[in-house]
């Protein structure tokens, strides 16, 4: 934090520490996970050619449509049209498939948005099959793994799925406003190209400067993954699911209530679901604005109508208990 850095540079070096460990040709620290998939948007349009990144967001004379499955459809896919992109579906909510994608390709086809997640079935056309398609019709394919970082070897199999991945460093312990884009180093390139410090470069005044990163955010992004690479996972999970059986404990007996710990495939293992019965007149979201009024305030989430959830990956020594105390009081 006292020192100052040519930020080219430690961009480049920390593309390089990223780039090693996840296996791929290059990677570049974002202003979160959003703005590497704007930035990866704005690459797979402009390149590196100062006059097309100076023109964006306009996209006149450029291929300005970014491909996405109709069932992928979600919050963030809005991000792909910060550049000026226009996001065109394909399919409908019932699936798609490889024909179709391939159909939906035209001359005007910039990239393929991909949204991954672990669990998609055989209606959605798989990331693979999605780049044999693309690189067919020499077509990028972007996908957005945001926190797909859980087991290690599947993180490393999503880093080196596309021609440019989207990873959000929060979920890995860096700062939230940080994030990484991988993949080849033409397009990684492309994205520095568009990015903040392009601004200033070549005169491009790109539009990626709003989505600045800071010397202290690249660092802690090195040092977050660095440690993701080498802690022991098991530990980090177990104690996880003793925060959590700890709660359900502590919950057992209370009227009006019942408590289980849910297992998932995702990075934070397990989540508590406490069930709450209609009895009390009580809905979830009454449940939630209660605990969100309360001092401490604690946020949690719901399942439906009946069901409170909670997350541990977040909770401080201590905090769980808090939490079923404020629980017993709420609905019993």
């Amino acid at each position: 934090n006292g020192s100052y850095v040519e930020m080219r540079e430690l961009l480049e070096k920390s593309g390089e520490f990223i780039a090693h460990l996840v296996g791929t040709e290059a990677a570049y620290v974002t202003a979160g996970g959003a703005a590497a998939m704007a930035l990866s948007t704005a690459a797979c349009m402009a390149g590196s050619d100062p006059d097309k990144i100076l023109q964006l967001p306009d996209t006149t004379g450029l291929k300005g449509e970014i491909l996405i499955q109709q069932k992928q459809r979600y919050s963030y896919d809005r991000v792909y049209t910060f550049a000026g992109a226009d996001l065109i579906t394909v399919g409908d909510d019932d699936g798609c498939t490889a024909e179709q994608l391939e159909a939906a390709i035209n001359p005007n086809t910039a990239a393929i948005a991909y949204f991954v997640q672990p669990d998609w079935d055989d209606s959605v056309v798989s990331l693979e099959e999605t780049v044999r398609i693309a690189h067919e019709h020499d077509v990028k394919v972007i996908a957005d793994a945001a926190s797909q970082i859980y087991p290690l070897d599947y993180m490393l199999n999503n880093a080196q799925g596309a021609d440019l991945v989207c990873f959000g460093a929060k979920y890995l312990g860096a700062p939230h406003d940080t994030g990484f884009v991988c993949g080849s180093k033409e397009l990684v390139d492309a994205v520095a190209a568009n990015g903040f410090i392009g601004f200033h470069t070549g005169g491009r005044r790109a539009m990626g400067r709003a989505y600045k990163v800071t010397r202290q955010g690249i660092v802690a992004v090195i040092a977050a993954l660095d440690e993701w690479f080498t802690m022991n996972h098991e530990d980090r999970l177990l104690g996880i699911d003793n925060r959590l059986t700890s709660m359900e404990s502590g919950l057992k007996g209370m009227q009006n209530a019942e408590s289980s710990v849910v297992q998932h495939d995702r990075f934070w293992g397990s989540t508590l679901h406490v069930k709450i019965d209609p009895a009390t007149g009580k809905t979830a979201e009454d449940v939630l604005k209660e605990l969100d009024e309360g001092n401490p305030r604690i946020w949690a989430n719901s399942v439906g109508d009946d069901t409170v959830t909670f997350n541990a990956h977040t909770l401080n020594p201590g905090e769980e208990d808090i939490i079923v105390q404020r629980l017993r009081e709420i609905v019993s």
